[in-house]
């Protein structure tokens, strides 16, 4: 529970219509406990940090000034959503974010009325709130929306204007430049320009993503200026003149190359933006006086601001990166540093494995949307440098800019997340696959991940990836397999991947040496009786133990694509049923591949499927999220002595041919 005496003003605020009761003279007050409570909640809970202190007096403002949730707030990727989750009746719970049963990390809108949009992933509050406006706009309502978005994410929430007996509403973006980069927020922006909506969109400039911003992009938006004499000289001049008059039509054209004298890039101005600023994002009296100005002004109006991540937590200040998300810690003393973990996570291992193959191959070019530190590309782009390739927030660019690099003759590897490859998808089918090109997928965070949830889950790559023609697909069971795997990858003379897990696996050795595994080759790890046991990657632990218990056969399948039919077709030959487990969907796995294969030849073998049922599991931690999947050993075990109490007799075995 709060406490009253250190938090006056924050303990008597459970909801915005509280914070709105609060005089606008002491709301620096209020942001500057909500700010000392974030960092008091966060060090006991851990999460995302930087990019929550960075937007403090922003969203202060916000819930201050516009009637929320009558007014649509749209947060962009979420990162920056715990101050929003703090004042929206929630601040007593803040501390159960991104554990099971608690707070989601992200807006959600089961969770509340206030998360008027689920988000997770970059770039969609711009179409969100354009599409929120536009329902608005057809059902007379006069809500605002606004949408926010921040902390590497591309997007603003974008509004159209709507009369309703002559009533006007505006709708408010709040954009992260390290977002900008992305092509879903360019289309809406496009659509919105095009529309020609009273509407402000705040830039919150902070000049980080997760790490630095990259791109042309950001550049630009270092060069802005702010001109308040050319806006007062546009704004006097527009009421002194009749629209679309000859005198108007010169005044327009005098003020476009006044701006370009004053502003190195007209790229708003070209997209029918205005651009106010920058001023200082964490100036709450400025904030609100420059916003209650902007809301009075016709048409499209950018606000530019300048935020600093981390901002009243020197630690975070100086470190951006660290204090993007964290473990908990002491506020006193920071992030404390421990000592080398015993295991290497598998991001780890390819890190490594991929400055030893850069070493080896001067073909090898790596590329990242805006994932270094998750993806293990710190060390590769210090000593690679100019073989190192972060595009920024832009996935389907990353997936067409390796297939552009391969028909030259380098050979890229593509570091993502299997939850982002998902945005690259007609990229990787059309651009990379149909042309049979050798790209090398490196995907991290395969399964489920815990904390994230499911935004963030790699829950579907094996499906999204074994349908598509010329991929190899492989799911390594431990480090030192994934280090052949990545290998095996690279050498291939085509589309392959390789999905691991997040975090450390079995802590199995591994080997220096650059060796590539047999192609469609499995590896026989126990030989049993009745039920084999056909395991995909990290559920090869698990199942180890299983097979153990009841004298069944197991299998490491490793490839996804193409499986091991010559090895399938023995073992149906002298089992009773197949078990095949992976921490995917059933639906389309791995294990569908299998039962595809026994139908092809005629056989009708039993085949229990485990692996992720057809819905979305919430965040928690790794272990518990799958055992409450039914993929940990013991419920492995329970499925399936359920399902074939007496193991059947390889005599029962018969052919639907």
């Amino acid at each position: 529970m709060i406490d009253l005496k250190r938090y006056p003003h924050l303990a008597r605020i459970d909801t915005p219509d509280d914070l709105r009761k609060v005089p606008e003279t002491e709301l620096e007050d209020v942001a500057r406990e909500l700010r000392a409570y974030l960092i008091e909640s966060v060090a006991t809970s851990g999460g995302h940090f930087g990019a929550g202190l960075g937007v403090v007096e922003l969203t202060v403002a916000l819930h201050w000034l516009f009637d929320t949730p009558r007014d649509r707030l749209v947060w962009d990727v979420g990162h920056q959503c715990y101050p929003h989750k703090i004042l929206t009746g929630r601040r007593d719970r803040i501390t159960t974010i991104k554990k099971k049963d608690g707070l989601a990390p992200f807006p959600k809108r089961e969770e509340s009325e206030y998360d008027t949009f689920g988000v997770g992933h970059s770039s969609t509050s711009v179409s969100a709130a354009l599409g929120m406006a536009i329902a608005a706009q057809r059902k007379g309502d006069e809500r605002k929306i606004v949408a926010v978005i921040g902390d590497g994410a591309m997007g603003a929430g974008m509004a159209i204007a709507a009369q309703r007996k002559g009533d006007e509403r505006k709708i408010v973006a709040v954009i992260g430049d390290g977002a900008m980069g992305a092509g879903m927020a360019f289309e809406a922006l496009n659509h919105g320009g095009d529309v020609e909506p009273d509407m402000l969109v705040i830039l919150n400039d902070n000049g980080m993503s997760i790490s630095e911003n990259v791109g042309a992009m950001t550049k630009m938006l270092a060069r802005l200026m702010a001109s308040r004499t050319l806006n007062r000289i546009r704004e006097h001049g527009k009421k002194m003149m009749t629209r679309g008059s000859f005198l108007w039509r010169f005044v327009k054209r005098w003020e476009e190359h006044a701006k370009g004298m004053f502003v190195p890039s007209t790229l708003f101005e070209e997209l029918g933006f205005h651009y106010t600023g920058p001023i200082d994002g964490h100036d709450v009296p400025l904030l609100i006086q420059t916003m209650r100005m902007l809301k009075e002004l016709k048409g499209p109006q950018v606000l530019h601001v300048i935020t600093t991540k981390g901002k009243g937590y020197p630690p975070a200040e100086r470190e951006q990166i660290e204090y993007h998300a964290v473990g908990p810690f002491d506020p006193q003393a920071g992030i404390v540093k421990k000592a080398g973990a015993a295991k290497p996570t598998y991001t780890e291992i390819f890190g490594d494995w991929l400055c030893d193959m850069a070493a080896a191959d001067t073909r090898l070019l790596a590329i990242t949307p805006a994932m270094r530190e998750g993806s293990g590309l710190v060390r590769y782009s210090r000593e690679f440098p100019q073989r190192y390739f972060d595009v920024g927030i832009a996935e389907q660019h990353a997936v067409t800019l390796a297939a552009g690099m391969a028909c030259e003759g380098a050979k890229p590897v593509v570091a993502i997340y299997s939850t982002f490859l998902q945005r690259g998808y007609d990229q990787l089918i059309h651009d990379v696959a149909l042309q049979d090109l050798d790209v090398t997928f490196a995907i991290d965070r395969g399964g489920l991940v815990g904390p994230d949830g499911p935004t963030h889950a790699g829950s579907f790559d094996h499906s999204y990836l074994r349908c598509i023609p010329n991929m190899v697909v492989m799911a390594p069971a431990d480090e030192d397999e994934c280090r052949k795997m990545l290998t095996t990858a690279f050498l291939h003379e085509g589309p392959a991947a390789v999905r691991y897990p997040r975090g450390s696996g079995s802590g199995v050795a591994v080997q220096k040496e650059l060796t590539a595994l047999p192609i469609g080759k499995a590896e026989m790890r126990r030989r049993g009786r009745g039920v084999a046991l056909l395991a995909f990657g990290a559920m090869v632990a698990p199942c180890t133990r299983v097979a153990d218990a009841i004298d069944a056969t197991l299998v490491n399948m490793r490839f996804v694509k193409p499986l091991d039919e010559a090895l399938l077709l023995e073992l149906a030959a002298t089992h009773s049923a197949f078990v095949t487990i992976e921490d995917n969907a059933i639906a389309g796995g791995a294990g569908s591949g299998v039962a595809e294969c026994l139908a092809a030849h005629g056989l009708a073998l039993p085949v229990l499927q485990l692996g992720l049922a057809d819905g979305f599991l919430d965040h928690g931690s790794r272990e518990e999220l799958l055992a409450q999947a039914g993929l940990d050993a013991a419920s492995i075990e329970n499925a399936i002595r359920a399902r074939f109490g007496t193991f059947m007799p390889a005599s029962s075995l018969r052919s639907v041919s």
